[in-house]
């Protein structure tokens, strides 16, 4: 087996490089509506609302479709593992319906736009399949069945699948769908600049005044003022509902390599063994497809060595693939709800013109599609029939989520308790001269903590060690050359500059 290459690079992105920046605003402005974020979710609600003739205005800290969107997977499914069986328990047969109903309307609502701007985005009709490989979670896979197929889903259970290892039972669903997301959404933000939308990268939203109207303040200090606000940053960076106890931040390996096309299994698999693997392939090269694996799911901060965990990946492929050349890897992170529902709707219950949009789980493209449609009924008014169902004010139920909600507080509070009480997390070492280059490590320096990075070269970068969220310890992920905070899932580079929130301030320099 060949090493997996050393550059972290998205597929998705490479192969559909961003164009011309759209530049910060040069001054204050006013719109009707202000998107900030602009994953799917936000590029979705922005032409959604753009198309129903609203004044919009889509702010976005880094690049378009650069952050979460441009490292998923790009499976287009309403099969989401194991969600259907829980939800009957947890929401009754409605909710799950209504569930199915929503997840599979934004499929089919993709692939109509996608027809009617004439998008070329590798569009593919295919299976979904949630399996297991150990015999004991039949039982649970038939329950899935037949759940997501009382939802409305056309699912089945099967024992035979196209991959090139045996599983002891699977659930297919058929109809879903994958495609290239970047290219699918830049094609949209096109749209939305030609039906009048304003489009700002590099424009760090910092602040939030709701009101008639509500100002958005950025980084540069530019004033934005909108009727409505939509938060659409993945995690939010404005928790006013303390949504931030409802959702915990999963980060995921990727590994991708070329495959010949007769033996690139058909259509999208997932199993929740072996601390997660995902399966899909893409068009690639004549008689080659791109074969994209993830798994080795785990919490920001606390991934411990993530290089051996991109080899566990890279070696699970190829046991079960055969010899791979491994161009592409990269990582993806997500938000987990606790009650396995994405939140999305009035951004807390005293809110009229603020919405969010969050907690989509691992599944975020067809749940991005879905945010899009419905935060743009709720902004103008419409019925929507699965608002209740996402509506983020919803009472937490001990049923719903009791012992994700437990286990999610006690890992924040033991981190964010801990690191007031001298504890270090992760990787740390005695003294600045102990971090080896390229490595990082939280030291102690003149009596304050201090996240230090040395670099290939040798040289130090120090930053403090407090997240700029709400003061957790980061810890240093080698592999990705990262300060990663534990809590909420907050990400810095080796300087202490936001990679991704819900932070938004950098760390501090630190002279040493």
């Amino acid at each position: 087996m060949d090493e997996p290459t050393r550059t972290h690079a998205s597929y998705w992105i490479e192969t559909a490089p961003p164009g011309d920046l759209a530049p910060p605003p040069h001054g204050d402005l006013t719109v009707d509506v202000a998107v900030v974020g602009a994953g799917i979710a936000g590029i979705a609600t922005a032409w959604e609302l753009a198309r129903r003739g609203h004044g919009v205005a889509l702010l976005e800290a880094d690049r378009v479709a650069a952050g979460v969107t441009g490292h998923t997977t790009a499976k287009l499914s309403a099969q989401h593992t194991l969600i259907y069986d829980r939800l009957r328990r947890t929401r009754g047969k409605d909710g799950a319906h209504l569930y199915a109903t929503s997840q599979t309307d934004a499929i089919r609502h993709a692939a109509e736009v996608g027809d009617e701007l004439g998008i070329d985005c590798d569009w593919e009709e295919t299976a979904a399949y949630t399996y297991a490989e150990d015999a004991d979670r039949t039982d649970e896979l038939r329950a899935e069945a037949d759940a997501a197929r009382e939802a409305g889903l056309a699912a089945e259970y099967v024992t035979d699948t196209d991959l090139p290892y045996p599983v002891a039972g699977a659930v297919r669903v058929a109809g879903q769908a994958q495609f290239h997301p970047r290219k699918y959404l830049l094609a949209l933000v096109a749209d939305l600049k030609r039906l009048g939308g304003q489009v700002h990268e590099h424009t760090r939203v910092v602040g939030l005044s709701e009101g008639e109207p509500c100002v958005l303040t950025t980084e540069d200090g530019v004033k934005v003022s909108a009727e409505t606000v939509v938060v659409a940053t993945h995690y939010p960076i404005f928790d006013r509902a303390l949504l931030f106890t409802r959702l915990s931040a999963r980060r995921e390996l990727v590994v991708a390599a070329p495959i010949d096309a007769a033996a690139a299994p058909d259509g999208m698999y997932i199993t929740p063994e072996q601390n997660t693997r995902s399966v899909r392939t893409a068009p690639y090269a004549d008689g080659e497809r791109l074969l994209i694996v993830t798994g080795e799911h785990f919490t920001p901060g606390t991934g411990g060595d993530v290089e051996a965990r991109f080899k566990d990946l890279s070696d699970w492929a190829t046991d079960r693939f055969g010899e791979l050349t491994f161009t592409h890897r990269w990582a993806t992170q997500d938000n987990d709800s606790t009650d396995s529902v994405p939140l999305v709707g009035p951004l807390h219950p005293a809110g009229r013109h603020c919405y969010v949009a969050t907690g989509f789980g691992g599944w975020g493209l067809s749940s991005g599609i879905m945010a899009g449609r419905l935060l743009c009924d709720l902004v103008t008014g419409r019925e929507n029939p699965w608002s209740e169902l996402y509506d983020p004010r919803r009472v937490m139920s001990v049923v719903r989520e009791g012992k994700d909600f437990v286990k999610h507080q006690a890992d924040v509070a033991r981190h964010f308790v801990g690191d007031r009480l001298q504890h270090l997390p992760g990787p740390s070492a005695g003294s600045v001269d102990d971090i080896a280059p390229g490595d990082g490590a939280v030291v102690h320096v003149a009596g304050k903590r201090c996240a230090v990075h040395r670099d290939e070269d040798g040289t130090v970068h120090a930053v403090s060690a407090k997240c700029t969220h709400m003061g957790c310890l980061v810890a240093f992920n080698r592999a990705e050359r990262a300060w990663e905070c534990p809590c909420h899932g907050s990400r810095f580079d080796p300087d202490g500059r936001v990679v991704q929130g819900p932070a938004v301030r950098p760390l501090e320099r630190r002279d040493i």
